[in-house]
């Protein structure tokens, strides 16, 4: 494993969860993180660094859970070691790293760590659409909302307290959260076009944007695509959850944080543990990871898949013209 930060502590149990797999060391600039993560994970091997883990070790495969900048040379790094590769998102930091990287690598066996689109209540209502229990799609509506972002009454912002790295990143929402649910719409509904995009900053702490209005078109018939983010909502929970709406000639689709329902002739109701629902999607994203390598099957988020989300992102910050502010 590459990276002993903040998502170490979901891909961990991920894979300590498959009997048929074991993380044998990790890495991290941080040596005292890497050391946190073995200890609390009975990893026996540490390294400061991805080329001496590699010298020093005999792998089958590589996890790549470093910063989203790193990710094409830690790809390259695993390749050209004979491994197959698990990167998490994205696979690069624009869509022409990834394009370049894509066109290199080929047919490697490289797996993108898209894993929002393996939450249980998704993989259920991708069932249910593939049913055609909702009928022909009229218009889709998803909105990710959260205060997290609004000072609390010690005057912190929980967003920021969770997740420091936010405050650094030049394109924050789009490409560190909502790309999970341009993919997850895609895992859904099949290839979408941007429309138009629309972004914004809440506050100075942060120098992305935090806000974001997309407006998408379904490729095959070009019903409307809505996705409403906003980390800065009062009255919005800290946390943030996904609320869904697929309007359809015969029903619709609704989830409301994890919450399934299907609202028409033949109502539907299923609920999912937030905590246990939240995990699996890593453990079952690792799961499909290492079934693909046993079986020799294609992975579900391969590179080239990739690219038709980056590119919707991409063109979401071309479209808007917004421009982060640095801080000084």
């Amino acid at each position: 494993m590459i990276g002993a930060g903040w998502v170490t502590q979901y891909h961990l149990p991920g894979w300590r969860a498959r009997p048929d797999a074991r993380v044998v060391a990790i890495c991290d600039p941080d040596i005292a993180a890497a050391q946190a993560r073995a200890e609390a994970f009975g990893i026996p091997a540490v390294y400061e660094s991805a080329d001496a883990m590699l010298a020093g070790e005999a792998l089958d495969c590589l996890d790549v859970c470093s910063p989203r900048e790193s990710h094409p040379a830690d790809v390259r790094r695993g390749l050209a070691n004979g491994l197959a590769v698990l990167c998490q998102k994205p696979l690069a930091p624009t869509l022409p790293a990834a394009v370049r990287l894509v066109a290199e690598i080929g047919d490697a066996r490289v797996m993108v760590h898209e894993n929002w689109r393996f939450r249980p209540y998704y993989r259920r209502l991708h069932g249910w659409l593939g049913e055609g229990a909702v009928g022909s799609v009229r218009a889709v509506r998803l909105e990710f909302h959260s205060s997290g972002m609004l000072p609390d009454e010690t005057g912190a912002r929980p967003a920021l307290v969770r997740q420091p790295f936010f405050r650094r990143l030049e394109r924050l929402l789009v490409m560190e959260v909502l790309i999970h649910h341009i993919d997850t719409l895609r895992f859904l509904l099949g290839e979408l076009d941007l429309e138009s995009a629309w972004l914004s900053r809440s506050n100075d702490e942060i120098v992305g944007e935090d806000v974001a209005i997309l407006r998408l078109r379904r490729r095959i018939d070009g019903a409307p695509v809505d996705i409403w983010g906003n980390l800065a909502v009062h009255g919005a929970p800290p946390a943030p959850v996904d609320r869904l709406w697929i309007h359809g000639e015969a029903a619709t689709a609704q989830l409301d944080g994890t919450d399934l329902r299907l609202i028409g002739p033949k109502e539907r109701t299923e609920r999912f543990d937030p905590a246990t629902s939240y995990q699996a999607a890593y453990s079952d994203a690792i799961a499909h990871f290492l079934d693909c390598l046993r079986e020799g099957s294609p992975f579900e988020t391969n590179p080239v898949d990739n690219l038709e989300t980056l590119r919707i992102v991409e063109a979401a910050y071309a479209t808007s013209g917004f421009q982060a502010t640095r801080q000084s």
